[in-house]
């Protein structure tokens, strides 16, 4: 069993690596052109030429979708219990939400992309047909590896390793009454309570090196 959460425990470092790269790369491919009409099918249609940008059109919300589980990602790793785990699952929701955006628009709802872009050009709908992007295939595959990684943390976050309480608020060395807590009563190293007392007397206002 040892070996086991071990094992686990090493997951930690791959598994945010993945999460956080695959969910950066789909925020930018988010932004950037999914669907496009081929300059040849333009000029084939009589149209003129204009730019990539006024050819194609993005998904935004993909974006968004990966910018919040990238966010989730950034909360997990400075968290503990019951919130990282729920960041965590935001991660995978978000991560979920942006595949859906992709394949929905990218296969399903192509057509109506295609109609809108000719509308805006002055083309007939029905000679236009478009093209999918390196970036929808970025954004595709990013997706699925993001909520892949999102999946395996929400299933292996309990056994992760988590921040030490050394880097909580200095009042965990005192006790209910308020007063300081001796080392041997509160079990912690003589050394960090030394560091929690001299904490203690800087945010009463006292200076250490007055005395």
């Amino acid at each position: 069993m040892a070996d086991g959460d071990g094992g686990r425990r090493r997951t930690f470092g791959p598994v945010a690596l993945v999460g956080i790269a695959a969910s950066g790369f789909a925020a930018v491919a988010g932004h950037r052109e999914m669907l496009s009409i081929p300059e040849a099918t333009l000029t084939a249609a009589g149209g003129l030429a204009p730019t990539l940008q006024e050819r194609s059109v993005e998904f935004p919300l993909a974006g968004a979708s990966a910018l919040v589980a990238l966010a989730a990602w950034g909360v997990l790793l400075v968290t503990r219990r019951l919130v990282r785990r729920a960041a965590a699952v935001l991660a995978l929701v978000a991560s979920v939400g942006m595949l859906v955006v992709v394949v929905v628009g990218g296969f399903v709802q192509d057509g109506d992309a295609a109609a809108d872009l000719a509308a805006r050009l002055g083309l007939n709908a029905a000679a236009v047909e478009v093209d999918r992007t390196a970036w929808l295939w970025v954004a595709l595959a990013c997706s699925v590896v993001a909520m892949l990684a999102a999946g395996a943390a929400v299933r292996l976050v309990p056994s992760w390793p988590e921040m030490g309480s050394r880097y909580d608020a200095p009042t965990a060395g005192t006790t209910a009454g308020g007063a300081a807590a001796t080392p041997a009563a509160s079990g912690a190293d003589p050394a960090e309570q030394s560091n929690l007392d001299l904490w203690k007397s800087l945010d009463e206002g006292h200076d250490p090196t007055a005395e």
